[in-house]
């Protein structure tokens, strides 16, 4: 987190629009890029291949070798940039704490999973101005380990090495962090055409409250990674506004007040911002650079080639404490001990300068130890002095290090790992032993027999339990996992406890109900289990009753998770606005269209088009709707797992119109006689309308495919209800 809003990285061009589900495109803000997806135009491509084991790889990494390597790099100063300091360190702690710190807790997405820091707009954000060529320093080192270590987990390894070096506290490392090999194309970083400091109004409109802060964003302004370090829209002076930034955008990016100070105050005990220069001169990010530059950014036409001592990233200038190449306790004294006054740094930023500091509190000039510089703070640093709530927890760090070092450890690696997923997921020497509440714990689950998995179904089968209870209940608990942070899904049945159980759309007295019933006939199977096969079981006679037969795949060995080991904050924020799956849409607007959403959760369900048509088109005639809810239901033969919804959706006898006054509503009439046939949403009309969406839906409606699409059926379902299954894997 040293240097952060790079001044003059502009927008090439201007847009109108209102918020679409993917909101500005990397073709939007660098036209000239090379539209290489045109080769991939059923997913992403792996130069490494679809059977590629990263993990089989990682497993065979000299582990303590490349540790030894990143170490020695620390201090390894080249000449075309060089180490402030001659160490490396800080600028490593910063590359890995933003290639981690774009995760948000609202969606899942973000974060340093794939290393996404490589690619647009990533590469080229305003806030990771420079960063490219920390990733090239890395290169050689990435070429000599090669498949064994992604670069997503070189990242956060070198960060954690950077610290090390330094004599910092680090609290593990767990690898397992697969690259991608393109940018995330299905991610909203936000709505804006222009970059911070542009005249970009802050996200969160201080007249309205926290709340305006819009959907799954997490930083304040569109090209930051949390907040503008000079205040709210530059605004030095507003304290409050600061505070309140902080705590919200650290909270989206799921860190308390507490972590939140410790990751501040711990990763500005290190290194410098820049801003020493003319921002000016800084050329092109990455993404609209020439090809001269080989994918460097920010090229300075300073005549020093703006770096070293004329290097500009954020346009602030100034180390935070007089050791900045060490783990001391000088932050929190310099930002206490002192008075500070309201300076301008070279580059024309508001920074924070102590008042009459003495010569020993001044930090050394980072190319030349010789010489004495004032240390300083941004706006954001003055908000742990000038806020109550903060300034409580950094008297506290201050007057108990330990506590400090032990808090920033864990932020960090919280910070470095939050999107991880579970601890099975985690590789390596230096995974913790400990279990942390973020990580979704679940007890290990023991795998059924036969025998009992028969007679558990047998027990289900005749309990009076309906197909669309169990087929509604089976999809509450597994449809929660998302492929962005490997959060959610059936193990552990946290659709049992708070805060799931009580969702609006889970139906929350229906679904006690049927947990109720089958918690007393599962016997030896976890809940996380029972759920599962319940659903098995109402699917199974779905497709019986349609004349069909066709078997469900059950794969057992889940456990369940308690209430102590649920984080249910945490997961307060996963609850549906909207799901199509279920034809529901909750009491608030929607920023966006219905079909968008369907689109953004089948994607974090980690479904292709055909998938998420086929479960649709299921669910629909089981009876999964939200309230039994009769929209969608195009069918005569409810509870039956047929091609109905399909058949009857492209019945040409249809007129679709809307009904009422709003947008969510649509009846069917007859053609001849004008009577009612259907009710639909949104949701439902799409695949009609879109041309994609259709051709999928004809597939399944022809008279000789209703077999096949029962078999797509049974094969999504169980995708989705074994997703969380990485002991599958």
């Amino acid at each position: 987190m040293n240097d952060q809003t790079p001044i003059g990285s502009g927008c090439p061009i201007n847009h109108d629009g209102a918020r679409g589900l993917l909101g500005r495109t990397n073709k939007d803000w660098w036209p000239e890029m090379l539209a290489t997806e045109i080769l991939n135009p059923n997913g992403a491509s792996n130069p490494l291949g679809d059977d590629f084991d990263y993990a089989a790889a990682f497993k065979s990494l000299d582990y303590q070798a490349l540790k030894d390597d990143l170490t020695a790099l620390m201090t390894d100063s080249q000449p075309w940039w060089p180490a402030d300091y001659g160490h490396y360190g800080p600028f490593f702690i910063r590359m890995a704490w933003h290639a981690a710190g774009t995760y948000r807790t609202a969606d899942g997405r973000g974060g340093a999973n794939s290393g996404q820091q490589r690619f647009a707009p990533l590469d080229s954000w305003p806030d990771n101005g420079n960063l490219d060529k920390a990733r090239r320093l890395l290169w050689p080192i990435k070429q000599k380990y090669g498949n064994k270590i992604s670069w997503a987990d070189l990242f956060i390894l070198t960060g954690n090495v950077a610290i090390e070096s330094m004599g910092g506290p680090v609290f593990g490392f767990g690898g397992g962090r697969a690259d991608a090999f393109e940018p995330e194309r299905d991610i909203y970083w936000g709505s804006e055409d222009k970059w911070v400091n542009q005249g970009v109004q802050t996200r969160i409109a201080p007249e309205h409250g926290l709340h305006e802060l819009e959907g799954p964003l997490a930083a304040i302004q569109m090209g930051l990674i949390y907040v503008n370090p000079e205040g709210p829209q530059g605004n030095p002076h507003d304290d409050a506004g600061m505070a309140r930034d902080m705590k919200e955008t650290f909270a989206r990016m799921a860190m308390n007040h507490e972590e939140t100070v410790a990751l501040t105050a711990g990763g500005h005990t290190f290194g410098k911002a820049h801003g020493n220069g003319d921002a000016s001169l800084l050329g092109n990010a990455p993404s609209g650079g020439d090809l001269v530059a080989q994918g460097f950014g920010w090229v300075s036409s300073h005549e020093s080639g703006g770096i070293g001592e004329h290097t500009v990233t954020s346009g602030i200038e100034g180390a935070w404490t007089n050791t900045p190449k060490e783990w001391t306790e000088n932050y929190f004294r310099l930002l206490f001990d002192y008075e500070y006054e309201l300076v301008k740094s070279p580059a024309g930023a508001n920074q924070w300068q102590p008042i009459n500091q003495k010569e020993e509190d001044m930090a050394p000039a980072a190319w030349d130890p010789n010489i004495k510089v004032p240390t300083m703070m941004t706006t954001a640093d003055m908000a742990l002095k000038r806020d109550p709530e903060f300034r409580a927890i950094s008297e506290r760090f201050r007057a108990d290090h330990e506590a400090f070092k032990d808090a920033f450890a864990r932020a960090w690696f919280k910070l470095t790992h939050r999107d991880m997923g579970p601890k099975i997921r985690y590789l390596g020497p230096e995974v913790p032993a400990e279990d942390l509440i973020w990580q979704d714990p679940v007890p290990a689950g023991s795998m059924p027999s036969d025998a009992d998995v028969a007679a558990v179904k047998a027990a289900i089968a005749g309990s009076g339990l309906t197909v669309s209870q169990l087929i509604k209940t089976a999809w509450a608990s597994a449809s929660t996992y998302r492929k962005s942070d490997y959060r959610g899904g059936a193990n552990g049945a946290r659709v049992r406890l708070a805060p799931q159980k009580d969702w609006e759309v889970n139906e929350p007295d229906q679904l006690a109900k049927v947990l109720g019933t089958l918690d007393g006939l599962r016997g030896s199977l976890s809940m996380a289990d029972v759920i599962v096969l319940g659903g098995v079981v109402g699917l199974e006679k779905a497709i019986k009753d349609a004349g069909f037969s066709v078997a469900v795949p059950f794969t057992g060995g889940r456990g369940d998770a308690t209430a102590e080991q649920t984080d249910a904050d945490s997961f307060e924020v996963m609850e549906p606005e909207a799901d199509a799956f279920r034809n529901y849409v909750g009491k608030k607007k929607l920023a966006v269209k219905i079909e968008e959403m369907m689109l953004d959760r089948a994607s974090l369900l980690g479904l292709s088009v055909p998938e998420m048509t086929v479960l649709i088109g299921g669910l629909r005639v089981l009876g999964a709707n939200h309230g039994e809810r009769g929209h969608g239901h195009f069918t005569k033969r409810s509870g039956q797992l047929t091609n109905d919804f399909f058949v009857n959706l492209y019945d040409m006898t249809n007129v679709w119109k809307t009904a009422g006054e709003g947008d969510d509503e649509y009846v069917a009439t007859d053609r001849k006689d004008g009577g009612e046939k259907w009710r639909a949403t949104r949701a439902d009309l799409i695949f009609g309308s879109n041309a994609e969406l259709r051709a999928v839906g004809e597939v399944y409606a022809q008279s000789d495919n209703g077999e096949k699409f029962v078999k797509d059926f049974v094969k999504a379902w169980t995708k989705v209800m074994n997703a969380d299954r990485f002991d599958l894997a």
